[in-house]
């Protein structure tokens, strides 16, 4: 009798994971009928997972089925943009003098917020050298800081893993929570540890006044400009051809890193 009943239960069990097995078969037909319909139905997948290829960069895996990135050397600003944050942040970090020369490609993976991955032309001013450089950039904006940019990845082109994440706990609270506002008359003129003035004038923005407030110990005042974790107060004019913005600006821009190579967090606030 026992037995029977284990036999019962066998049956039972065996035929719940046949029932389980058929939805998934129905289920996977479903799907191949839908992107059928669609015109998306692709019998031959190619492989991508080959040695060379960077996920994100070359290959975007975040749709079905996957997509190489193809080169289109564009001349959109953004993307030009996103380059050039990109490889500030490395310049920072590694100390080289990287300049940007044009981009090749870039891919936008979206979740919560947009990641966009960009391969671009660097050259190297010291062997002058012209080389394949990648960069991720996440671009978020808000009612209290309208831009933020996290470099995420900043390298010479490889197919490495990419370490997306952003700790924020290492990050000094003096660092966080809503953009600081202009600073008074009396705390731009304060000279102490925490503030530095500098004097630049390139073109065609015309820098007036710099001050540098952040809470790394540094004895020299120029050595300040080099801290990881910063704000800076600017003071601008632009002299280009377009006379609507000829005038003096105000810019407070957040700059912290979280100690990972190719991390830059930045946030800007312009006023007029």
């Amino acid at each position: 009798m026992r037995f029977e009943i284990i036999r019962a239960s066998l049956a039972r069990e065996l035929e719940e994971v046949m029932e389980d097995f058929e939805l998934l078969r129905r289920e996977k037909r479903r799907r191949k009928a839908k992107l059928k319909f669609f015109c998306l139905d692709v019998p031959n997948v190619p492989d991508f997972n080959k040695e060379g290829l960077a996920d994100g960069f070359d290959v975007n895996n975040s749709c079905y089925p996957s997509r190489l990135v193809k080169s289109t050397w564009g001349d959109d600003y953004d993307i030009a943009l996103y380059g050039k944050l990109g490889l500030h942040c490395h310049n920072f970090q590694k100390g080289t003098n990287f300049k940007f020369v044009r981009w090749e490609k870039f891919s936008v993976i979206s979740t919560a917020y947009d990641y966009v991955y960009v391969t671009l032309d660097a050259k190297d001013p010291v062997s002058d050298s012209v080389f394949s450089f990648q960069t991720l950039l996440n671009e978020d904006s808000s009612s209290d800081c309208p831009v933020m940019w996290s470099t995420l990845a900043c390298r010479i082109k490889c197919d490495d893993r990419v370490d997306d994440h952003w700790d924020d706990t290492a990050v000094d609270d003096f660092y966080k929570g809503a953009m600081p506002k202009w600073l008074s008359d009396e705390e731009l003129a304060r000279d102490n540890k925490k503030y530095y003035v500098v004097l630049t004038a390139p073109p065609p923005l015309e820098i007036e006044n710099v001050v540098v407030v952040t809470k790394e110990d540094t004895d020299e005042g120029h050595e300040k400009l080099k801290a990881q974790n910063s704000i800076y107060y600017v003071i601008y004019k632009y002299n280009g051809e377009s006379s609507e913005w000829a005038r003096d600006h105000k810019a407070i821009i957040r700059k912290t890193m979280d100690g990972k190579p190719g991390h830059m967090y930045l946030e800007v606030v312009a006023e007029d």
